[in-house]
């Protein structure tokens, strides 16, 4: 677990670079596990490579993997990972979308592009979405690793879609993340090599924004009864600040049987106000 002045200097880098990197965050075991888990699905439901062109050919998507194996639960919540999200944005944060991105040998590299230029926010803007990038391979130069032009996030315009930009290779050793803040371009390299490279996209948002993929639809009620709390909160059964994602003024942590833990912007609102006018009831008194 990263100690929290860790924490603090890759928060910093990507605020200023707009990524960092955390060399071997995940042991070798769970990288393995991960990997195993990823094939298992691959077999068992007959997956089929992308149809798109930014998607990639050659690139073998898994959606909502929280639903296929617990093996995936660690992933969001890590140690080595979520509190520098926090850090970044806050601690009432939301997973905003999970999925598996496998290159296979002749996938061309990934048009260089930003995550949030549909969101209407002039640029440069603070950063709203962070992504975390789980290289399940070595990220080398003739796999695929992930290229990104550093400093980028602070531009006030997007990539061009299909222009070439001089980019970085994110290169790093598997069981590595790289977090980036979601505006800075990027895009998967060319996997020239004859292996498949392992990885997966894990990002988060704040809590007051549109998570992309609905996961409180999309993960079935029996499955994320399963999860950890602080899961389920990452999904969404939660409230921002006490005011955004109630139901009827009620936590939906409470639809999985758990008690809320926080008051709603009202009640402490109120609460407030007594205590206001509490201390200026004693005070009265004492001047009297």
């Amino acid at each position: 677990m990263l100690a929290e002045a860790e924490i603090m200097a890759h928060a910093t880098r990507i605020r200023d670079d707009g990524h960092t990197i955390i060399e071997r965050a995940a042991s070798s075991e769970l990288v393995e596990a991960l990997k195993d888990a990823v094939l298992r699905i691959e077999r068992d439901h007959s997956l089929q490579t992308a149809k798109t062109s930014f998607e990639g050919f050659k690139t073998l998507r898994v959606n909502n993997l929280l639903t296929y194996d617990d093996i995936f639960w660690e992933v969001p919540l890590h140690d080595n990972v979520l509190p520098i999200v926090e850090a970044v944005l806050d601690r009432e944060c939301l997973l905003s979308s999970f999925c598996s991105l496998v290159l296979g040998p002749g996938q061309d590299a990934q048009p260089i592009h930003e995550d949030t230029q549909l969101i209407p926010l002039p640029r440069p803007h603070i950063p709203i979405t962070i992504n975390a990038i789980w290289a399940l391979s070595d990220f080398r130069d003739d796999n695929g690793a992930t290229r990104i032009v550093p400093a980028s996030h602070k531009l006030d315009h997007s990539p061009e879609y299909g222009k070439h930009y001089d980019a970085v290779t994110a290169t790093m050793p598997a069981g590595s993340v790289m977090l980036f803040d979601s505006a800075l371009w990027h895009g998967g390299g060319a996997n020239v090599s004859n292996e498949r490279r392992f990885a997966f996209s894990c990002a988060y948002c704040w809590g007051w924004m549109r998570q992309q993929e609905n996961l409180q639809l999309g993960i079935p009620h029996e499955t994320v009864q399963r999860f950890p709390r602080r899961l389920q909160e990452l999904c969404g059964y939660s409230v921002y600040k006490g005011q955004f994602g109630h139901i009827d003024n009620r936590d939906p942590i409470e639809l999985l049987g758990r008690e809320r833990t926080k008051r709603m912007v009202w009640e402490a609102t109120d609460i407030r106000t007594a205590r206001i006018k509490d201390a200026a009831r004693m005070s009265e008194r004492a001047n009297r």
